[in-house]
């Protein structure tokens, strides 16, 4: 009999490690040639692995809610054979629950007051795992306040619901009396409003966040707490893009058999209006602004838990029409789908929001960090409007919509911001009424 070791398999550019949310096999437990051995949970997917070979379970290596690294070994398969083998191109399933995020990139820098903390290390006495370090380094935690927590974990080990325990725990005590005559210094700690527990009764309905919720709520509290968020709001006429679409959308359908749906038409206007504002693609970390030499759009779609997906469209300037319907129609099946690969939602540099699907005439979006801008699509509405003409004006029936462009501040002022939704709009009321696709 031989051994083969199953190995986290590489899950996209910026993806180190991953944490087991659940095992679908036990030990002793038959295996066939691609089945689903557990499930993993990473800041951006939830996947699951699954084995190369057909064998028994002998042996699991971690425990659920333990933090993996790609390349590690998981487990042990018994195989039929007379040598180890080692999975040397691991398979990842195309994304199973896929959900949201917005979010889709490089934490925020902490506090300097965290950074001034010497990182965290494991001991031959004592093992950390990376989730539990990057906890302690964005908390500030010392290697001593770490030690000093009691672990639940195998082995006494330090879980990440340990540590949260004790951040929440410490957050609470009261502040030591400091000597009059001893010098401390040390940035302010941080106040953190107390918030009173929420009272209910026994008819109330009881509903745990999801995972993805979770991490939805905090990278937007984040985001609103890291970005100086402020809003520009423009109306564009897009009597002509309607009127256009309608005369060829059946036709593009038999030719290419894709849906010309409004979608695409929008995200090349956006395409090319930030090749106009390079300074609206980029993002800011620290001090420093980092100007994205590719434009790729980030298209938030919903999901039918209710969640959100940012998939993301590379080098959106060089896609043609057809070019970028096909991206827009293939990205948003595979969302519905939970087929998103993880390099689909990474990488963005600027988000479009489509609040108009859910009926909104416009919104205020919250900004996907560490991007600088996006852009919420207001519902289109045939509405009645004032038309210049040579020969005076009059009022006549036109398809019109809300652009609401939120920024950061911080680094895009309201020339710029403003600007950005006009070249828009510009780009969107100068359809060529007779283009060809």
């Amino acid at each position: 009999m031989a051994k083969f070791e199953l190995k986290l398999p590489k899950m996209g550019e910026s993806v180190a490690e991953a944490t087991i949310t659940s095992w679908l096999k036990e030990v002793g437990d038959t295996i066939d040639l691609d089945e689903a051995v557990l499930e993993i949970a990473t800041d951006k997917v939830d996947s699951e692995v699954l084995c190369e070979v057909e064998g028994i379970l002998v042996e699991k290596l971690f425990d659920i809610n333990e933090v993996i690294q790609v390349g590690q070994i998981i487990a042990i398969i018994e195989t039929e054979g007379d040598e180890t083998e080692t999975s040397s191109t691991p398979k990842l399933e195309e994304i199973t629950p896929v959900e949201a995020e917005i979010i889709q990139e490089v934490e925020q820098t902490v506090v300097s007051a965290k950074e001034s903390v010497a990182p965290v290390s494991s001991s031959s006495e004592r093992f950390y795992s990376p989730l539990v370090k990057n906890i302690a380094k964005q908390e500030g935690i010392t290697q001593k306040e770490l030690d000093d927590i009691s672990g639940t974990g195998k082995d006494n080990r330090v879980t990440k619901n340990d540590i949260l325990e004790y951040i929440a725990n410490r957050n609470t005590k009261p502040a030591q009396a400091v000597p009059e005559k001893k010098q401390i210094s040390q940035p302010q700690p941080i106040i953190k409003e107390h918030v009173s527990p929420v009272i209910h009764n026994g008819e109330d309905e009881i509903i745990e966040m999801t995972r993805m919720g979770k991490l939805i709520a905090h990278h937007m509290v984040e985001s609103v707490q890291t970005s100086a968020h402020v809003q520009s709001f423009i109306e564009a006429d897009v009597t002509k893009i309607w009127n256009w679409r309608k005369k060829v959308k059946d036709d593009f359908m038999k030719r290419e058999g894709e849906n010309l749906t409004f979608t695409p038409i929008f995200m090349e206007a956006v395409a090319k209006a930030l090749r106009d504002y390079p300074m609206l693609n980029i993002s800011l970390q620290g001090d420093t602004i980092i100007k994205k030499k590719n434009i790729n759009l980030g298209m938030a779609a919903a999901l039918a838990d209710g969640n959100l997906i940012v998939p993301v469209i590379k080098n959106a300037d060089q896609l043609n029409l057809v070019g970028m319907t096909n991206k827009v129609n293939d990205l948003a099946n595979r969302a519905r789908l939970n087929k998103l690969n993880p390099d689909d939602v990474q990488g963005g540099t600027y988000t479009v929001t489509n609040v108009g699907t859910f009926g909104s005439i416009m919104g205020t979006p919250i900004i996907n960090q560490p991007q600088v801008g996006i852009l919420a699509l207001g519902a289109i509405r045939k509405v009645p409007a004032v038309i210049e003409t040579s020969e005076g004006d009059f009022i006549g029936i036109r398809y019109k919509m809300f652009m609401s462009h939120s920024y950061d501040h911080r680094v895009v002022n309201g020339a710029l911001g403003g600007q950005f939704v006009k070249a828009v709009k510009d780009y969107l009321e100068a359809w060529d009424s007779n283009r060809e696709i």
